[in-house]
């Protein structure tokens, strides 16, 4: 049993003890926290985001850079020079044991020689990639953190737009009623009925390769889905009392439908963010897969697993760097939308 205690102005139980309220966020927070994953993924996904944001300061070489001295380098700690002699000994050494023979050929000395010299005296020579290089000799280290900025930025974007728009739309819809919510509604059918990856490739085709007309060619065939999802939680609240008494009142349509139906339908937006967001990457993804995606210099992951595709045979890193980690971000995302859902569920309360 609860009272009320009109000198402290608060809430107090039945022995006399004060009660501080819980708001809808720090009860989803809470229970966010016993999801083990939903919050390993939430720090993989921040350390993601700042990675990208502060790439331009971060201490790697320029993803544009070309150093065709230093082309299809593998993975390794050592100077790029050092890789560079070790793969050509690697080489001379097959060539060697195919024709039987066990010393170098002066011209195969003086090569050796001539590229010993040349590491020595070139500075460019004595970098380190880690993660190697790619057929035009850039650093592949350098060129996944630039593409994860460009494919996190593209999800990001389309995500806010297709919300703008469904959320807008759906709240209209769901509100009105009516003949405005027939007509949105029949139109949000039409769209649904359309090739959904068709038009975005038929965009692409006629407005041109540019990352700005990428995002809105995928975030305008995207909203479709949120639109649906708010129509029917606003239908479910517009009759309710608190709506009924702003009505009252003398609210606008306009007033009620953002400051108290779309108030409570903000854990469903969410959720639909953080699900929605790898959808766009891997939508993006597809249509780099295509050469419908970003331009060079320009890369993102969908471009690198592209090129990387090409070469996977001989040399395999050029695949597996980019796709391990746009396949953690993505596992990542997918884990903390999961752990979302669950703590924004009022239904979940008597469960964790």
């Amino acid at each position: 049993m609860f009272k009320f205690n009109k000198k402290a102005d608060e809430a107090v139980n039945e022995f006399n003890q004060a009660m501080k309220p819980v708001s809808l966020w720090d009860d989803a927070w809470k229970r966010l926290k016993k999801n083990k994953m939903a919050i390993i993924s939430l720090w993989i996904v921040l350390a993601y985001c700042l990675i990208s944001l502060f790439a331009p300061i971060l201490p790697i070489y320029p993803y544009e850079e070309q150093v065709l001295d230093h082309t299809n380098l593998p993975p390794s700690f050592k100077p790029a020079g050092e890789v560079m002699i070790q793969q050509r000994e690697k080489y001379f050494a097959r060539v060697m044991a195919k024709e039987k023979r066990t010393e170098y050929t002066e011209k195969e000395a003086a090569e050796l020689a001539e590229m010993r010299e040349a590491v020595n005296s070139d500075p460019v020579h004595q970098r380190r990639y880690i993660l190697g290089t790619d057929a035009l000799g850039r650093d592949m280290l350098s060129r996944t953190i630039y593409g994860g900025r460009i494919s996190i930025a593209i999800g990001i974007l389309g995500t806010v737009t297709a919300l703008l728009l469904g959320v807008v739309m759906g709240a209209i819809a769901g509100y009105a009623g009516g003949w405005v919510d027939n007509i949105i509604m029949r139109f949000v059918d039409i769209m649904y009925g359309l090739p959904y990856m068709l038009m975005v490739i038929i965009m692409m085709a006629i407005l041109g390769r540019n990352i700005f007309i990428l995002f809105i060619a995928i975030a305008l065939v995207s909203w479709l889905s949120i639109a649906r999802v708010v129509r029917g939680q606003v239908i479910s609240l517009k009759n309710s009392e608190f709506v009924e008494a702003a009505k009252t009142m003398g609210a606008s349509p306009a007033r009620i439908i953002a400051k108290h139906l779309l108030p409570n339908t903000i854990g469903i937006i969410i959720v639909y963010s953080s699900l929605s967001l790898p959808s766009f990457i891997m939508n993006e993804s597809f249509l780099s897969f295509l050469g419908l995606g970003v331009s060079a210099p320009l890369a993102s992951w969908g471009s690198l697993v592209s090129d990387g595709v090409k070469g996977m045979e001989l040399y395999s890193w050029q695949l597996i760097v980019p796709a391990i980690v746009m396949t953690i971000f993505l596992f990542a995302m997918n884990f903390l939308g999961d752990g979302l859902r669950d703590a924004f569920d009022p239904q979940s309360k008597n469960k964790t």
